[in-house]
């Protein structure tokens, strides 16, 4: 399949070595920045490796069906063929298909249904590195089903972000770490330009954002438009300041398309904002062009500098969506959407020493969010403590 693809990506010249890596001990770790190929040459090169379909599990839904479009117009076919994808609800696959992309949420259930995969030659683990907990879940089921059930599934892990490991750890199940196969980012330079409030907002919280910060987004949005070229993706933490700031730009529709990217849009709403158009764009977006989406045409990004993660309240022990800082890793890989196709620039909606400030790396879902559901899993998996199981 992967001969069926003349693109050449900076993570191609790797794919030789991570072959023979899972080939020689069964799983891997893949670390690739975004925008290197990892999301669509890997499946394709390790689909011409085994036997069965190989399954590669998204975070989110969005990224799912992106990334199987994205797969099958590289081998001139409709989705449905030899590339198909899976999500809560929607399906398209057929009797032809090898590689089938699938929400990690999905293949948690597929796990508790078949432990053994069967028909399935490797599974392998995008976005790793975001420890979503549906995320961690897979990786802990699959590995002890391949210890117990099938040593000869392939699994691979793929990381945007070079702390890999611990997952090299985990996926060698006790013995030898597992190999990791490193692909170099070949992003074009970005531009920072620090672009604060004019005027102190309040901090971020279980309440809404602070409509003076929404104000300042959409001008940080026209002073881009007027001072660089390209597409601008604005990173926003949730739909509702998203519909806030489309709102505060309409009067640009003439000129510009305005258009939305989150979770709770349409299959084809979604797909809309990742097809180029025939003028310039604005794409409002959360977090999931942060790292496993490619929104062709996008020269500039605007950081809100937030986003939406789940929480456990104690108060109430209810758990509850809330709005933090973005962390500096979370940071760089947005800013770095703007460097894929050419030069570009980020206008960060915060200051330099304000960065400095920020947490290194996002935090787990497993320390902050409610576990109920988490430790059901677990239960029903039949390690109700995980103990024993690969959990990151």
């Amino acid at each position: 399949m992967l001969s069926d693809v003349p693109l050449d990506l900076p993570v191609r010249p790797v794919l030789p070595e991570l072959v023979a890596a899972l080939r020689g001990a069964g799983a891997g770790v893949l670390v690739a920045p975004p925008g290197t190929g990892k999301t669509t040459l890997a499946p394709l090169a390790v689909a011409d490796e085994v036997p069965g379909r190989v399954l590669v599990a998204q975070p989110r839904r969005v990224a799912a069906r992106a990334a199987a479009r994205r797969m099958a117009a590289l081998l001139g076919e409709p989705l449905g063929e030899r590339i198909g994808y899976a999500v809560r609800g929607e399906r398209r696959t057929g009797p032809r298909t090898r590689v089938e992309v699938v929400t990690t949420g999905l293949l948690v259930r597929r796990l508790h249904r078949d432990p053994e995969l069967a028909g399935t030659g490797a599974v392998l683990l995008d976005e790793c590195h975001e420890r979503q907990l549906d995320a961690d879940l897979a990786l802990a089921f699959a590995v002890e089903a391949r210890a117990a059930l099938r040593p000869d599934l392939w699994l691979l892990a793929m990381s945007a972000t070079p702390e890999a490991d611990r997952f090299a750890a985990l996926l060698g199940g006790g013995g030898a770490p597992a190999p990791i196969v490193r692909a170099s980012s070949a992003l074009h330079p970005v531009t920072r330009i620090w672009a604060p409030p004019p005027r102190p907002v309040a901090a971020p919280g279980a309440g809404p954002v602070d409509r003076g910060l929404l104000d300042h987004v959409a001008a940080t949005v026209r002073r881009a438009l007027r001072e660089c070229d390209g597409d601008v993706l604005v990173f926003l933490p949730g739909a509702g300041e998203i519909g806030a700031v489309a709102g505060r730009l309409a009067d640009l529709r003439d000129a510009v398309a305005v258009l939305p990217l989150h979770g709770r849009q349409r299959g084809a709403d979604q797909d809309a904002a990742l097809r180029p158009a025939d003028r310039r764009r604005v794409v409002l977006a959360t977090a999931v062009a942060e790292s496993s989406l490619t929104v062709p045409g996008v020269r500039v990004v605007v950081d809100a500098g937030l986003s939406r993660v789940a929480r456990m309240d104690l108060a109430r022990g209810l758990g509850a969506l809330v709005t933090v800082g973005v962390s500096r890793a979370a940071a760089t890989q947005r800013a770095g959407r703007a460097g894929r196709e050419a030069p570009g620039h980020v206008y960060r909606c915060w200051s330099a020493a304000t960065h400095e400030r920020l947490a290194a790396q996002p935090e787990p879902e497993i320390a902050t969010a409610d576990l109920t559901g988490f430790a059901l899993e677990l239960a029903a998996w039949g390690s109700p403590d995980g103990a024993g199981l690969a959990l990151p």
